[in-house]
């Protein structure tokens, strides 16, 4: 077991970057991941082991998926997993209820901790004897996954549109997945080509994660950050207000975000973000009538993300494959069947951040109007734009940035096709998909 002080050090580190990665939009928990397992060696120097980077790792995404909502909510700012978030968040905004939105949010990843933990046993015991079937037919599996999320494709409400205008927004999605999903597979194949400053995970990974930074850093981050620098928005004034909200409501929107988010976080190439497509579905119908149907949904998606984030823990040390870049640098750290000890470790830090997470959520929630009265937010854009490329050359080289560039217009197109950005994830689904169907 690692040294009390460094755990307790690791642990206050990796919620620290899981709170700036929350709220600085462009800046996912992958890409500290990644970084600090290239830059382990150093860090080792220090004095942390590989648990302990594996802890920071750890902390870090759990923190983010808490903190992730405020940009959302205040700036319009969505990365892949709370883009559908983004609706409700904003009506709720608008009528001055801003802080209301992040607490629901708050609860709803909350909730999902405790909600995960008790579907842990069943979904372990479940996945461990079945996987290898469900591997089999692992291919079938991601095509349904792709076409449930074309066919859930709507677009944006426009008064006055034909009745068969949803057709034109699910042409859009699949044109998305089509693109995305041929940049991945270019991508991959010519990996070899990336000559990084230093190198990111194992040199000689079939599924390199040094690829995934330009690839995701373009389609999901820089279009967030262009947006926002290219358009310009005033928020109402806010209000403190209670949340109106029965617990049943509460209770379902948890219980639908945490199974959505624990079952996909086996499948490979599908992010937490298909797993809000999958909440929406089970609250769809409900969500543009009433005001308290919006609130559950955003309970739903945040409990989905959190879930998500825990279950692809769980799922790399039940079935041994990684389902995020976190758990892949978790893999390269500690192995894939760690210890019964680690094991347990790992889950009291999830335990003890979530703790720190919500708190902190609130408390920015209530306090982040009277501060963005006072930032430029579209310098603020400008400048961590500006770091990611160069982050992207450092990690990728020429052929990174390339692949960077090529990203940025394909995320970009869901915000003026009005569709779903997490149709972009094609960029992992197709390619896996055609490797499960034999076509590498």
């Amino acid at each position: 077991m690692p040294e009390p002080f460094m755990l307790a050090l690791s642990i206050s580190i990796g919620f620290a970057l899981g709170v700036i990665s929350g709220l600085v939009p462009g800046i996912h928990t992958n890409n500290f991941a990644l970084i600090l397992l290239a830059l382990s060696p150093a860090i080792a120097h220090l004095g942390f082991t590989n648990t302990n980077i594996a802890v920071i790792i750890l902390a870090n995404s759990i923190a983010h998926t808490f903190l992730n909502i405020i940009p959302a909510v205040y700036l319009g700012a969505p990365d892949a997993d709370t883009a559908l978030a983004v609706l409700p968040g904003h009506d709720m905004l608008l009528d001055g209820m801003g802080a209301a939105a992040v607490r629901l949010s708050a609860i709803g990843s909350a909730g999902s901790i405790i909600a995960s933990l008790l579907l842990a046993v069943p979904l372990m015991l479940f996945f461990g004897r079945y996987y290898d079937v469900i591997r089999e037919n692992m291919g079938g599996i991601l095509m349904a996954i792709v076409i449930l999320m074309i066919l859930t494709e709507s677009g944006r409400y426009i008064e006055g549109q034909g009745s068969l205008v949803h057709l034109k927004y699910k042409f859009y999605a699949t044109i998305i997945i089509l693109m995305s999903g041929v940049l991945g597979l270019l991508a991959f194949r010519n990996a070899h080509l990336m000559q990084p400053i230093f190198q990111l995970g194992s040199p000689d990974a079939s599924f390199s994660p040094s690829i995934l930074l330009p690839l995701l850093t373009g389609l999901f981050g820089a279009p967030v950050l262009l947006i926002s620098i290219l358009t310009k928005s005033s928020m109402p004034a806010q209000r403190r207000s209670s949340i109106n909200l029965r617990s049943k409501w509460v209770l379902r929107g948890i219980a639908v975000g945490s199974i959505a988010g624990s079952i996909v976080a086996w499948l490979p190439g599908v992010s937490s973000s298909v797993a809000t497509v999958l909440a929406r579905l089970a609250i769809r119908g409900r969500l543009e009538n009433h005001r308290t149907r919006a609130m559950e949904f955003i309970v739903s998606v945040s409990g989905a993300n959190t879930s998500n984030a825990v279950f692809c823990l769980i799922a790399l040390f039940i079935i041994g494959y990684p389902r995020s870049g976190a758990t892949i640098a978790v893999r390269d750290l500690v192995g894939r069947t760690p210890d019964a000890h680690t094991v347990l470790l790992f889950l009291t830090v999830i335990a003890l951040v979530s703790i720190a997470s919500y708190i902190t959520t609130i408390s920015l929630g209530d306090f982040a109007p009277s501060v963005l009265e006072h930032v430029n937010y579209r310098k603020l854009c400008t400048a961590i734009l500006i770091g990611l490329v160069l982050m992207v050359s450092a990690c990728g080289g020429t052929f990174g940035l390339a692949v960077f560039l090529t990203a940025v217009p394909v995320g970009l197109l869901p915000y003026y096709m009005g569709i779903r950005k997490s149709h972009a994830m094609g960029v992992i689904l197709l390619p896996v998909m055609m490797y499960y169907f034999g076509m590498r």
